[in-house]
């Protein structure tokens, strides 16, 4: 689900193209996303579940699937929401 929101984001609002989330080693990186690119897909998270990420940097060096799966986390620390991570 997470995986999918922040997928969509990016897509139809950064115009990264869809076919590189096929990539289960993509890396933060591909993505070609500038600082404020990053920061504003976090901001949508943020917004959505109430919360905010102290370093969005810290993701860059991350797989696409470990950005993901710790945004999870974080969700689920700050909502106690069971949010399922898409495997893709």
């Amino acid at each position: 689900m997470l995986f999918d929101q922040i997928k969509n984001y990016l897509v139809e609002t950064a115009g990264v193209d869809p076919q590189k989330f096929e990539n289960p080693e993509l890396k933060v990186a591909d993505l070609e996303l500038d600082s404020l690119g990053l920061v504003e897909m976090l901001f949508e998270i943020e917004d959505k579940y109430g919360f905010q990420i102290p370093d969005p940097m810290i993701f860059l060096p991350m797989s696409f699937a470990e950005m993901v799966a710790s945004i999870n986390t974080t969700v689920q620390e700050h909502t106690a929401s069971q949010l399922p991570v898409a495997s893709h």
